[in-house]
C-alpha cells in the first residue's frame, strides 16, 4: 500500500495545513429531529454540504478557529457584525469548496464561484425570528458573495416530509429546523434541529485492516474512534483510490450511518470524506506514531 504520504500527513499539526490560526468559534449545533417537534414553530432551511464558516466582523475562520485566506474584495462589502455561516458553491460540489477554503492561494476565479451563505447571527441577542428578519435585509446590502439561506415555514410533519424529499432528490443533503423563538447559545440544542434521510457524524482514523480478495495488498477498512472512545470499520464508501491511498491516521472523517446498533455502535457505518476543520487530536489518537494495522477481532461492525 502507498501509505507513506498519508503517514507523514499525519505526523504535521492540523494548524500546519492553514495560514493562522486564532481561539475556535463556539458555535451553536444542532440535535436530530426525531418527529417529536412542533413544526410549525421552526424556521426551516436546506442544510448545506460546505465548509461552515465564521465571520467575526473582520475576518473569516472556520469552525476549529484557522483563518481563511479569501480575496480582500470578497469580504470587502460584509457588515462589522459576527455571522455564522457555510461557504458554500453547489449540491455535491463539497471538496472543490473544501479545496478552495484550505488553499493559502487559491485564485480569484475559483473564488467567484464561492457563496457565504448566512444561517445565524450570534451577536445579535433576539429571538431566531428577529434574526431572520435581519439576515433576509442582507440581500442587496453586501457584496454578491454573501447571501442569507432561505429561511421558510411548514405546517406540519408531513410538509416537512415532502420538503426534504424534494431536497433529496434535487441532491440536496437534509433539512434545518431553527426554533422561532431560540436564542443565539453555544453547544449543543434542541431549539437547532438537522433532519436528513441518515445520520452522519465524525471519528478519528487511528487504524487500518487488510484487504482482501480484490483488495489484496490495500486498505479493506479503517479504524476509527468517535468522541466516545468507540472503535468500529469504515468499509463501506472507500474508493479504489482511498484504498490505495488512505485518510492519514489522525485523520478525521465524516461517515453516514442507520441508527445504532444494541451495543451503541453504528448501524450500516458509510465512510464519506476527510474533514479537513478538525478539532483538537485526542490523547489516544494523537500518540499514534504509524499505521494501525488490525484484524479487529474485538471490534463490532
Amino acid at each position: 500500500m502507498r501509505l507513506l504520504p498519508a503517514l507523514l500527513l499525519a505526523l504535521l499539526p492540523f494548524s500546519l495545513l492553514w495560514a493562522d490560526s486564532g481561539r475556535p468559534h463556539q458555535p451553536m449545533l444542532a440535535s436530530l429531529y426525531q418527529g417529536e417537534a412542533s413544526v410549525s414553530e421552526y424556521w426551516v432551511s436546506e442544510k448545506l454540504d460546505g465548509v461552515r464558516g465564521h465571520w467575526d466582523g473582520t475576518r473569516l475562520w472556520t469552525r476549529g478557529g484557522y483563518a481563511i485566506a479569501t480575496p480582500e474584495w470578497f469580504t470587502e462589502a460584509w457588515p462589522g457584525t459576527p455571522m455564522d455561516g457555510e461557504l458554500w458553491i453547489g449540491r455535491g460540489r463539497f471538496d472543490e469548496v473544501s479545496g478552495i477554503v484550505r488553499s493559502a492561494a487559491a485564485p480569484d476565479e475559483a473564488w467567484r464561484s464561492v457563496r457565504f451563505m448566512v444561517f445565524d447571527l450570534p451577536a445579535h441577542g433576539g429571538t431566531f425570528a428577529e434574526r431572520v428578519r435581519v439576515m433576509n435585509g442582507l440581500s442587496g446590502k453586501a457584496h454578491e458573495n454573501l447571501r442569507p439561506i432561505r429561511q421558510y415555514k411548514v405546517n406540519d410533519a408531513e410538509e416537512l416530509d415532502r420538503r426534504l424529499a424534494a431536497v433529496v432528490a434535487a441532491g440536496g443533503e437534509g433539512l434545518m429546523l431553527h426554533h422561532q423563538a431560540a436564542l443565539y447559545r453555544s453547544g449543543r440544542s434542541d431549539d437547532l434541529l438537522k433532519y436528513k434521510q441518515y445520520d452522519d457524524a465524525e471519528a478519528w482514523v487511528v487504524g487500518y485492516t487488510e484487504g482482501k480478495g480484490k483488495y489484496a495488498g490495500k486498505v479493506g477498512a479503517l479504524i476509527v474512534e468517535d468522541d466516545a472512545g468507540r472503535r468500529f470499520r469504515l468499509g463501506s464508501g472507500l474508493t479504489d483510490a482511498d484504498r490505495d491511498a488512505p485518510p492519514a491516521i489522525g485523520s478525521w472523517v465524516t461517515y453516514r450511518y442507520n441508527g445504532l446498533t444494541s451495543t451503541g455502535l453504528p448501524r450500516f457505518a458509510r465512510y464519506m470524506r476527510i474533514r479537513h476543520e478538525a478539532p483538537e487530536v485526542p490523547t489516544s489518537v494523537s500518540t499514534l506514531k504509524g499505521a494501525h494495522h488490525d484484524r479487529l477481532d474485538h471490534t463490532q461492525h
